[in-house]
């Protein structure tokens, strides 16, 4: 039997080593990657899950946390129901902010971009994978919607359940993917005595340019 993994003195190694810019890689994604290996490697739950920052037509600021289902050169894909409070404020204001926070390794990926919908075609493909539960589920709920209590949601995904039968279920018109496409992504390596790696990526017209910001 493998002997626990000790994160403690995992993340004491991740700040001896520190960030580099002269070890990092011409695109930001590469990056990227690595540090959510890293992040699997030590065993941290859910490593793909990024806290979403949006702001209100009313200009309150809101964050919850929803899971990457997808990363590449144009931006991170998460899926969610267009009328849930996210989805009306991305519809006023696109412009967002995503936080991947592995804490035990002292690391965070901060991306800010612009929430574009996905096509319908991306959106329904991934709904065919999710659970039953899951696609049932988004028909049931009224995503932040104010209901009146439990029991209630879960008669109605029953009664969907019993309707749908052994048919597929089909993506719900109002549920969908959005790609953010960044225009920042900046690197967060913690350090001794405060004096933290920040390297922030910045989207040019050939490529990326890279700026160390002090901690």
């Amino acid at each position: 039997m493998n002997e626990p993994i000790d994160l403690a003195r995992l993340r004491n190694e991740y700040q001896a080593v520190g960030l580099s810019r002269r070890d990092l890689p011409e695109r930001p994604i590469e990056l990227w990657r690595r540090w959510l290996a890293d992040a699997q490697d030590c065993g941290i739950a859910e490593i793909n899950a990024m806290i979403v920052s949006t702001v209100d037509v009313d200009g309150a600021p809101s964050s919850r946390t929803v899971l990457c289902k997808g990363a590449d050169d144009s931006g991170f894909v998460f899926f969610t129901n267009y009328t849930s409070r996210k989805g009306r404020a991305l519809g006023h204001e696109p412009r967002v902010s995503l936080l991947f926070p592995w804490h035990q390794i002292s690391r965070q990926v901060t991306v800010s971009g612009t929430a574009v919908p996905v096509s319908r075609a991306e959106s329904e493909a991934y709904f065919a994978t999710r659970p039953r539960g899951a696609q049932l589920s988004a028909w049931a709920s009224e995503q932040s919607q104010e209901i009146a209590s439990r029991d209630d949601l879960e008669r109605r995904v029953q009664q969907l359940d019993v309707e749908y039968g052994d048919r597929t279920i089909e993506c719900p018109p109002h549920w969908g993917g959005y790609r953010v496409v960044p225009q920042a992504i900046e690197f967060w390596q913690g350090r001794g005595d405060r004096l933290h790696d920040r390297l922030r990526y910045v989207a040019a017209t050939d490529g990326w340019s890279v700026q160390r910001l002090a901690p």
